[in-house]
């Protein structure tokens, strides 16, 4: 069993496999609400997470990322791709994904 964190950084491996670049960032300093997301910056992809969430919503959060991307050609752990899986279960049931 991973601890959330050691989750989390399998999590950004991932998402780096699919060059996609997750940068956490202080949201706090904007003064406005945002969340965190995906996005192109000059043709690069970025998911940009906000720093001060617990390491668990984070988790949840690039979860749902990774559902959006392709990942049959990636290796990916049972136990991450189980709780990736999981999430995409979740968001189904609740109406979220297609």
């Amino acid at each position: 069993m991973m601890n959330p964190e050691q989750l989390y950084q399998s999590l950004i491996e991932i998402a780096e496999k699919l060059n996609v670049k997750v940068s956490e960032k202080n949201f706090r300093k904007t003064g406005i609400y945002i969340q965190s997301g995906f996005c192109k910056v000059k043709g690069k992809d970025f998911f940009i997470i906000d720093k001060h969430l617990p390491v668990f919503k984070k988790n949840i959060i690039l979860a749902g990322l990774l559902n959006k991307m392709p990942l049959e050609n990636i290796y990916i752990m049972p136990v991450v791709r189980d709780f990736v899986n999981k999430h995409r279960e979740l968001e189904r049931e609740e109406g979220f994904v297609d």
